[in-house]
């Protein structure tokens, strides 16, 4: 395991320094310090001294030293590891568990404990009795933070998909393929938005379905459980609490320029529009900010509601943040990141089967508008012969007056995996009754190995519970200390 070059020595002698000298007035004249691997954060080890207490607080409460997501097992496993064959020879300075708020007067900051799981916190308070003085964890935003290595915080990404009716392609190579990129890069949470599914009249016992067959589409098409956080938006209830605490500073004004409820509201009539249709994008607020989110995948139709989520961020950020939340107990600063969209270059927005300028959507009244994920074989080629066309000699793409005809191209393309070049070579001499079925053969065969692993799940309903509950938990950890700082910074009452 990777460490700084001071030697045990050096340690040592770092420790009786800080006992013998002077407080020091800020971090810069601390002692030498070493550095924990990436994996643990940012996190400096330094000889810890009563006077100290009075001039840095401790424990930190930075939502950033909060921001990536643990493996419980592996992180205990680290520190455990780390402190026994590093520290345990070289520090003896006493202080109160208590004031350290850490695990038996060890070096683990506080900031790590509500991460732990169960397990990892109870092997850390059988095995760790030694006095070893702990330090104080920096933000990572902090300047004072060493340069970030390949092992750095990844920036977080979340994003969900609502259960009702069918996953489609619009779905699937608008936001779903494109997690299972991301997921490499960020630290992701994909959640299946069950909330956002019932502001319209539902089915209660085929919206259970829908949510687990949801899941499982989301596994079968390439999202690792081991690498992003998957679960159901119900299992974790600060989704809730926070949109009401947003509720009541956003300003009516606000949703009533939202267009996706100026459509719906037109269709059903103001007498079957609930108000939770209105309300709905105070809640992908709250499903984007609880986690301190840096990037939200959106289509081009989604832009506007993630601009409805920046301007809420900066308005509790300006309204209860800085100073203000400071006075009241907190670290002060801001509450809430304000995320950046993410927009894929390709395939941020598949179009209807039926009319090439309207989005494929699952509640278009025809199932023909749409090819869904699950579509067998013979279901997708009799939409694909059957969808709308133009009567153009040649097929071309990017061409504004061939709506339909840049639809299906850029199906074909995402479908083959080839690039627009190779598309437009390929298929600028053919005419539709070419086309049709060399685009549902791709269709075929792209779909094919996710209903397969898709059936695979579906009869593990164990596994997708594991899944989903420990998705749930992972995700609590971090909703619930961004409600937390939103509770004390409005001035609510400490919950005990």
């Amino acid at each position: 395991m990777a460490t700084s070059s001071k030697s045990s020595k050096d340690i040592s002698k770092a420790t009786k320094m800080s006992v013998k000298s002077k407080a020091p007035r800020k971090i810069s004249d601390l002692p030498p310090f070493v550095t924990l691997p990436g994996p643990i954060m940012s996190t400096r080890l330094i000889g810890w001294t009563r006077s100290f207490e009075r001039h840095i607080p401790f424990p930190p409460q930075s939502s950033e030293s909060r921001s990536f997501q643990f493996n419980h097992n592996r992180l205990s496993h680290l520190i455990l590891t780390y402190i026994e064959s590093e520290y345990n020879q070289h520090s003896k300075v006493q202080c109160a568990e208590e004031k350290m708020g850490v695990l038996s007067q060890y070096a683990v900051p506080s900031c790590f404990i509500p991460s732990l799981s169960c397990a990892a916190s109870t092997l850390l308070r059988s095995r760790l009795r030694t006095t070893i003085r702990c330090c104080t964890t920096l933000s990572s935003t902090s300047p004072e933070t060493p340069t970030p290595t390949s092992t750095s915080i990844k920036k977080r990404v979340a994003s969900g998909v609502q259960p009702t009716g069918s996953i489609h392609l619009g779905n699937y190579f608008g936001a779903i393929k494109n997690w299972v990129a991301l997921q490499d890069v960020y630290d992701t949470l994909y959640f299946i938005v069950d909330l956002h599914a019932i502001t319209l009249p539902h089915d209660r016992e085929q919206l259970t379905k829908d949510t687990k067959s949801t899941a499982a589409i989301y596994l079968a098409c390439g999202v690792d459980p081991s690498k992003a956080s998957v679960f159901v938006q119900s299992h974790v209830r600060a989704h809730v609490e926070l949109m009401w605490l947003l509720s009541s500073i956003t300003p009516i004004g606000w949703l009533n320029r939202m267009i996706q409820f100026k459509e719906k509201s037109r269709k059903a009539g103001d007498d079957e529009v609930g108000v939770a249709l209105l309300t709905y994008p105070v809640l992908m607020a709250s499903d984007i900010l609880l986690y301190q989110t840096d990037f939200v995948p959106v289509g081009e139709d989604q832009k506007q509601h993630l601009e409805l989520t920046r301007d809420l961020a900066e308005r509790v950020n300006n309204l209860y943040g800085g100073r203000k939340w400071k006075k009241l107990g907190g670290r002060g600063g801001a509450l809430f990141k304000v995320p950046e969209p993410l927009i894929p270059p390709t395939g941020a927005r598949i179009m209807s089967l039926t009319d090439g300028l309207s989005k494929m959507s699952k509640s278009a009244p025809s199932d023909q508008s749409r090819i869904n994920i699950l579509d067998p074989k013979d279901l997708i080629a009799n939409k694909i012969k059957r969808c709308k066309t133009d009567s153009f000699p040649s097929l071309e793409i990017d061409n504004p007056e061939r709506p339909e005809c840049n639809n299906l191209l850029s199906i074909y393309q995402l479908a083959s995996g080839k690039t627009k070049e190779e598309i437009v070579q390929e298929c600028q001499n053919m005419n539709w009754g070419t086309f049709k079925p060399l685009l549902t053969d791709a269709l075929i065969d792209h779909l094919q190995p996710i209903q397969a692993r898709y059936e695979e799940l579906m009869s593990d309903s164990g596994y997708l519970d594991q899944v989903l509950g420990e998705g749930a938990r992972n995700a609590a950890d971090i909703a619930d200390a961004t409600l937390h700082n939103v509770y004390q910074a409005m001035g609510f009452s400490r919950r005990h």
